[in-house]
């Protein structure tokens, strides 16, 4: 059966600024906001809708270059041949020719800081299966669904205007996420302000987030714009121990974006504040036990466990443990038996799962007697009379 032990999470352990949050009102066509530091989402608006990313994502292709680096499929100083294909793209390009042989590294710079429409080709036909642009696009969307992001199709390497070329919001950012995490080494390139790539480009060498300026913690990620798209934003910044990243598209001129991406990273950080809500030795609460040596099992969190709430007033912060039970024993130290449901108001529940505290053993043949005649009485004094 399904039991839970619903509480005001109080004096007890926990007291919580937790008074609904003010939502950042944007006038993005699409947002979502997450504070990375503990998988809280902040803001969420169309989130799941496929829309043309642009530029954006651009993010895709990089994490496929990053891996292939990761992997020892291509070096840094590795250098690629550009086809006419990739010659041929317009827009923001790093003005690469067939004569060019490029370094990797100088090709991942281009797509970062410049934008180059060229340079994704030249890294897409070098790691794709069948050597197109259109196959690796192919190989980028099916790498996306494996990491969980279900509503992007690639038809191209660099954000062109495609049919079916598509990403939400959400999925950006958990792009992000990963770019972030899984390669650290790599991450500081997105924030570098300018690159200039053998003189060519002189009007396109400066990087075009506008928040890499600001002294408000942001180093990354990338921009967006096509007519189609409108102008977007995949960014992230860090102040103290928390980082934020967050995504808006379909914004209306260079100057919207860049103050509305300004305003949600001040809005994440001023508006939020982290507590630490439990400590892994404490229980929070008692899980009951079935045939066990003791009635009850304490249910502890892995580790220290810190959640972001709304910052407004001190109130009292509805939670409840859940879990199928009584459990039955034996019970082994950190096995997983519960979870903990926190419901702060303004923002979407937060599911943390909670451990045994201690073994229990099996109980002894007395206790298991006594259990299951306890049961039986119970039957007995639950079942209606017969009539005579």
């Amino acid at each position: 059966m399904l039991s839970s032990i619903r509480t005001i999470l109080s004096a007890c352990w926990l007291i919580l600024l937790a008074l609904p949050a003010l939502a950042f009102d944007t006038s993005a066509r699409a947002a979502y906001v997450m504070d990375q530091t503990t998988g809280t989402v902040l803001l969420s608006k169309n989130a799941d809708q496929p829309l043309p990313p642009a530029s954006m994502s651009k993010l895709m292709t990089l994490y496929v270059a990053f891996e292939a680096l990761r992997d020892g499929r291509l070096t840094l100083d590795e250098k690629l041949p550009v086809s006419e294909h990739a010659m041929s793209y317009g827009g923001s390009t790093m003005f690469l020719n067939t004569q060019d042989r490029v370094r990797v590294e100088d090709l991942l710079r281009g797509i970062i800081v410049l934008s180059g429409n060229d340079a994704c080709v030249v890294i897409a036909e070098a790691l794709s299966p069948d050597g197109t642009e259109a196959g690796f696009a192919r190989y980028m969307t099916q790498r996306a669904k494996q990491m969980g992001m279900n509503n992007s199709t690639f038809a191209n390497s660099n954000g062109w205007p495609a049919a079916g070329h598509m990403m939400s919001v959400k999925d950006l950012a958990i792009l992000a996420d990963r770019l972030i995490t899984d390669f650290p080494e790599y991450y500081p390139l997105f924030a570098e302000e300018t690159f200039e790539f053998d003189g060519r480009a002189p009007s396109n060498v400066n990087n075009r987030n506008p928040l890499l300026k600001l002294d408000i913690g942001a180093d990354g990620l990338k921009t967006g714009h096509t007519q189609e798209a409108g102008y977007g934003l995949v960014g992230s910044a860090k102040q103290g121990d928390r980082r934020v990243i967050f995504v808006l598209s379909g914004l209306e001129n260079v100057a919207r974006r860049a103050e509305e991406a300004e305003a949600v990273v001040n809005w994440s950080f001023r508006n939020f504040v982290e507590r630490t809500v439990a400590s892994a030795d404490t229980p929070i609460a008692q899980a009951k036990v079935w045939m066990g040596a003791q009635k009850t099992v304490g249910l502890v969190p892995e580790g220290d466990l810190t959640l972001l709430f709304p910052v407004l007033n001190d109130q009292n912060v509805p939670a409840e443990v859940v879990y199928e039970g009584p459990i039955n024993a034996p019970i082994q130290k950190g096995q997983k038996l519960a979870e903990l449901v926190v419901k702060p108001e303004g923002l979407p529940e937060i599911r943390r799962p909670l451990y045994a505290a201690e073994d229990v053993l099996l109980g002894g043949f007395a206790v298991r007697l006594l259990t299951v005649g306890g049961i039986v009485l119970q039957d007995i004094l639950n079942s209606p009379l017969e009539s005579m």
